[in-house]
């Protein structure tokens, strides 16, 4: 576990980027809330099952439970469920990763306020660092040609960053010592309350193509087990304005994915925003944890 503990960032950060990756993989083949349904489905009875292993006490207390489904609402439901719907009405990905951008700063706000947490000014020069190395990240990807940046969807991606913002402090206030499995679970009946009765007003034509069955294994398996558990148990275990600040790392994770996966160039200067990103989270890290 103490190794695990070691290494849980940065192969949370792996993780969660390889998200964008399997979302474009699947993406043609199915509308978006029928997608997370889907999604989201899958994954119920592979945790159950594995908490029958290893799941000591499942909670019994409603109180608990209904924190870990408010949780899984915030976190899972609205904040992939408006990210998906406004990409689906045609906002550029690069234009969404930009505003997912202010999460890090949305996340020490909502700690000051919700939990008390105590920020450092050198924690906050920080973010604003991380903040501009991302904009340089992303904004050779953001195309004003796209019709789909419009109010709306501008909005829906805002109000779904405040969510997760918002869903990963109530994480830390209300749910700190739920095992991670059976928390996990419950947190995608939450999700499943979201976009479930979203997905009733697409029409669920699914084409069942290798890319969509591969895509979904990898987001069920490594996305929404795997890494999701690594981001409770870091929650868990820091101060969430440090945790948050490591979701700067994931579109730069993201944007080498891709220069890979997909062929897409990295200009010197997304090379050195990608640089202030780095430092920037490798200060914010350093920082020592005060609540």
């Amino acid at each position: 576990m103490a190794y695990l503990a070691k290494i849980a960032p940065s192969l949370f950060v792996l993780l969660w980027s390889t998200g964008f990756i399997g979302s474009k993989l699947g993406a043609p083949y199915i509308e978006p809330m029928a997608f997370l349904t889907v999604r989201f489905a899958a994954v119920l009875p592979i945790l159950f099952i594995l908490g029958l292993f290893w799941v000591k006490s499942w909670p019994k207390d409603k109180k608990a439970i209904g924190h870990c489904i408010v949780t899984g609402m915030l976190v899972h439901g609205i904040y992939l469920g408006g990210v998906f719907w406004a990409i689906k009405q045609g906002m550029p990905a690069g234009a969404s990763a930009i505003i997912v951008g202010l999460q890090p700063v949305l996340t020490a706000i909502f700690a000051v306020g919700m939990i008390g947490e105590v920020i450092s000014r050198k924690h906050w020069i920080s973010m604003a660092i991380g903040l501009s190395g991302l904009g340089l990240v992303l904004g050779p990807r953001f195309d004003l040609a796209g019709s789909g940046i419009t109010l709306v969807t501008i909005s829906v991606v805002f109000f779904s960053v405040i969510a997760i913002s918002v869903g990963t402090v109530y994480q830390k206030r209300f749910v700190p010592n739920t095992d991670l499995l059976a928390a996990t679970f419950w947190q995608y009946v939450g999700a499943l309350l979201v976009t479930t009765p979203l997905s009733l007003f697409e029409t669920w034509q699914i084409t069942w193509s290798g890319e969509l069955i591969v895509a979904l294994a990898w987001l069920v398996l490594v996305l929404s087990i795997g890494a999701i558990m690594l981001l409770m148990l870091l929650i868990r275990q820091g101060a969430v304005s440090q945790v948050a600040s490591l979701f700067y790392l994931v579109p730069v994770a993201t944007a080498i994915e891709s220069y890979f996966l997909f062929g897409e160039t990295l200009s010197m200067i997304q090379i050195a925003g990608m640089a202030l990103v780095v430092g920037a989270v490798l200060m914010i890290r350093a920082a020592p944890k005060r609540t």
